[in-house]
């Protein structure tokens, strides 16, 4: 279509031409002689006569369009001569040929120079990019209809039907400074066609009446008409330029449109004409709106509220629409609901899906493409969720829910990417990731982060996959999890095998032998724990006893390698180091079973039997050299007949002293039970020497001779073990108790005694009670036989808690 300038013409006609853009139409023009005109329309162009007669015009405007002008000049034709012959409507209009005839030859001046203003006008509308036509003036013409009294009220409905202000108030004028720019060309050329014109009026100017001139100038000053609905091209020209103020009289146009359906005011094809019209300029008015809300980060806030403001308008529109039924409006196709609401949704998912599937930089932390993918998409989320807390949500309406909208759309995107990658086969650190993002980190970190935690309630997002699929994928993580942790262990058992055989000297940590076996099985075990918690605390449940069963199934091997290595390695220069770092291994494992895993006793003591036997057969083999030595010394009281055992058992204890700088490197708590072991040795070959039958004392003196030495030699043992580092206080009575049997006389109080002791040491046998009775000769075999009695009644009674007597052989 093209582009049109209102020229300004005396009797507010507007003549186009070909111009940059539209302009508003010319000022109402003071009155002059044409007093009796009421008003002028410039939306339409019709020409209406005195007696309602109408000339009408085809101008390049759109069809329809009329221009109104009272006629004939006010008191009538000069001299009595009529305009016209009459016709049946009062005064039939003379014909207007080209302009160039008006109402016959015998008008009077004034008439006459009417006729050769409109000679003149006829000139203009010849222009270049005029059409011309016979009969009347070329005109040009609006899209609109000049209102009538109806129309004018509905133009009052409609206003008040707006007036919530929802979309910035459309200004019925075109804006300040282009009313100035355009009323100085308008003055410019309306002053050319005055003087053009002027040369046939001058000096016929009545008196009193205002030259066209001096019209012009008053008629610049005049006040401006009522506020019109803009044309359709108006519209468009400001909807390109994206002023959604358009969108309250573009809302008018509808409604208007609508009412004129209803009314039957207009054809079928005049509808559907100007129907097309209007949803094409709601076409451009969505794609503003639209525009704006697509990036509404990027959006000026002022611009985004109006774009709000419409869309709102609209969707209010839609409801009323939907309230109201089929409409019934013939002629029209049904245009709402437009769901430019459900639009702006779609294209909120659609940025969330550009944004959350963008390909991650690799970074250089080594994580997979699957780490990468979840680390980007749930930052990206949180990040976009944060701003449309912060920036958007108070621009936006409350009823538009915008937080909930981003939230549901990136989630869905979210869901949906991972979703698609559970189809494909992931390894095992892929599918740990995922449970991790779908159970802890998503629902969380992001939806319950300190930010979004409060703007999300009442949002039902849901979880990122379905209940079933995440069951499978947690069975599929605890199966990897177990075989990687039974995997990893034999892996370390084996490297640390592979060091003793080896004879790598182990490490030195504050003055102790140690091995990093323990801590590298314990941190296997604690991460499999620990990963399975970071998901769910649920899923560290299920998988604690599945590691500690792996942890037992590691223990037993432990204990086969290092027998195996005890018994095949003794030649080994840093044999006995080994020996030590791998006893003080199992402090370590000991205290993790005790306080990190927190197990039941029955548990606990079976997965520490493993350890223990470790241990023990450890202590074996480091005392093993010690207790060789001793053993010579011990069959010294016996071949002496207890001559001189106090100086025999200060040799033992030198020897055992000699020795003890070599168990330095052990644990503390280590140290103390190795040295528990050596004290029960002491105690236990000394018994042995007593139960051995060989020495028999038939007087009460030697009796209580050798059970002077026993008491002297039993508080040698205790101090020097005690000193030592031995906690073994149970043992402190085993050989004063002794002694006391061996020195009192009385078969009563030998009866109270062995009572006493069988409570001490439960595994206190006949056999061993009877050897300790041979020593006294002057003892009876009843009295022995009543003594050995009291026993029956103490079996059982006690459970051993610790051996002692039974580490002892009796012939």
């Amino acid at each position: 279509m093209g582009q049109h300038q209102t020229h300004l013409v005396r009797w507010g006609v507007r003549v186009w031409g070909p111009t940059q853009a539209w302009q508003q139409p010319a000022p109402t023009p003071r009155p002059g002689w044409w007093e009796r005109v009421p008003s002028w329309t410039p939306q339409l162009g019709s020409l209406r006569l005195d007696q309602g007669v109408r000339a009408r015009g085809t101008g390049r405007g759109d069809p329809g369009s009329t221009l109104s002008r009272l006629w004939p000049p006010p008191g009538g034709f000069p001299r009595g001569r009529r305009a016209g012959r009459a016709g049946p409507t009062g005064v039939e209009p003379a014909s207007i040929s080209g302009g160039a005839r008006l109402c016959g030859d015998r008008l009077g001046p004034d008439t006459a120079r009417v006729g050769v203003m409109l000679k003149m006008l006829t000139f203009f509308q010849g222009l270049p990019g005029q059409q011309p036509v016979s009969g009347a003036p070329d005109f040009p013409r609006s899209a609109q209809k000049l209102p009538s009294t109806s129309e004018a009220e509905s133009e009052a409905s409609m206003s008040e039907a707006s007036s919530e202000d929802l979309v910035p108030s459309l200004e019925a004028e075109v804006a300040t400074d282009r009313d100035e720019e355009e009323a100085g060309k308008k003055k410019k050329k309306s002053k050319g066609l005055a003087t053009m014109i002027s040369v046939f009026t001058k000096g016929r100017k009545k008196k009193g009446q205002p030259s066209l001139s001096e019209t012009e100038g008053e008629s610049e000053s005049s006040p401006r008409p009522p506020a019109q609905l803009p044309t359709v091209e108006e519209l468009k020209a400001d909807l390109e330029r994206g002023r959604l103020e358009a969108a309250r009289p573009l809302l008018a146009l509808e409604l208007e449109l609508q009412e004129a359906a209803a009314a039957g005011r207009a054809s079928e094809e005049e509808l559907v004409r100007r129907q097309s019209k209007v949803e094409a300029l709601y076409a451009l008015l969505r794609d503003q709106v639209l525009g704006q809300l697509r990036r509404p980060l990027e959006a000026e806030p002022e611009r985004l509220r109006q774009a709000l403001a419409v869309l709102a308008e609209q969707e209010r529109q839609d409801h009323a629409a939907a309230a109201a039924g089929p409409p019934g409006c013939p002629g029209l196709a049904t245009t709402r609901p437009r769901g430019w609401l459900q639009l702006w949704r779609d294209g909120v998912a659609q940025a969330a899906a550009e944004r959350l599937s963008r390909r991650p930089a690799a970074d250089a932390e080594g994580r997979t493409e699957a780490e990468r993918t979840f680390l980007h998409m749930g930052r990206t989320m949180k990040e976009d969720l944060e701003a449309v807390v912060e920036r958007l949500k108070p621009l936006f309406p409350a009823d538009i829910r915008v937080v909930a909208a981003y939230a549901e759309s990136y989630h869905a995107e979210f869901a949906s990417q991972l979703s698609a990658l559970t189809q494909f086969e992931l390894c095992q650190r892929d599918t740990y990731m995922l449970l991790l993002w779908v159970q802890n980190l998503y629902p969380n970190d992001i939806l319950n982060s300190p930010k979004l935690a409060p703007e999300l309630q009442g949002v039902r997002l849901g979880t990122l996959l379905p209940p079933t699929q995440i069951r499978l994928l947690e069975a599929t993580f605890l199966s990897n999890e177990v075989a990687s942790v039974r995997e990893l262990t034999a892996r370390a058992l084996e490297l640390e095998s592979n060091r003793w055989t080896n004879d790598e000297a182990p490490q030195r940590l504050d003055g102790h032998c140690h091995s990093e076996l323990a801590i590298d099985i314990i941190q296997i075990i604690s991460q499999g724990q620990a990963k399975a918690e970071s998901i769910t605390l649920d899923l560290g449940a299920q998988i604690k006893p599945l590691l500690l069963e792996e942890l037992a199934r590691f223990l037993r091997s432990y204990q086969h390698a290092f027998d195996g290595f005890l018994e095949r390695c003794r030649q080994l220069r840093n044999y006995r180091a080994n020996v030590i770092a791998n006893i003080n291994n199992c402090l370590p494992f000991r205290t993790s079973l005790e306080q990190q895993w927190q197990t039941p006793p029955d548990l606990r003591s079976s997965l520490l039997r493993p350890l223990n036997e470790l241990k023990s057969h450890g202590f074996d083999t480091l005392l093993q050299s010690l207790f060789g030595d001793l053993k010579p010394l011990f069959k010294r009281f016996t071949q002496t007949r207890w001559a001189a055992p106090q100086q025999t058992l200060e040799e033992i204890v030198s020897a055992v002293a000699e020795r003890m700088p070599e168990f330095s490197e052990l644990q503390d708590c280590f140290r103390e039970e190795l040295l528990e072991a050596v004290h029960l040795h002491l105690v236990k070959e000394y018994i042995a020497r007593l139960c051995k039958r060989r020495l028999v004392l038939k007087t009460a003196e030697q009796q209580q001779q050798l059970a002077g030495h026993v008491q002297a030699n039993a508080q040698l043992i205790q101090q020097f073990c005690t000193q030592s580092g031995s906690r073994a206080t149970w043992l402190h009575d085993a050989l004063p108790t002794l002694a006391e049997i061996i020195r009192l006389q009385d078969p009563s109080a030998i009866k109270i005694e062995v009572a006493t002791y069988s409570t001490l040491y439960p595994d206190f046998s006949k056999g061993h009670l009877s050897a300790i009775l041979a020593i006294k000769g002057n003892l009876s075999s009843s009295d022995a036989k009543s003594i050995r009695s009291i026993l029956d009644i103490n079996t059982g009674a006690h459970e051993p808690s610790k051996a002692l007597f039974s580490l002892i052989k009796v012939g």
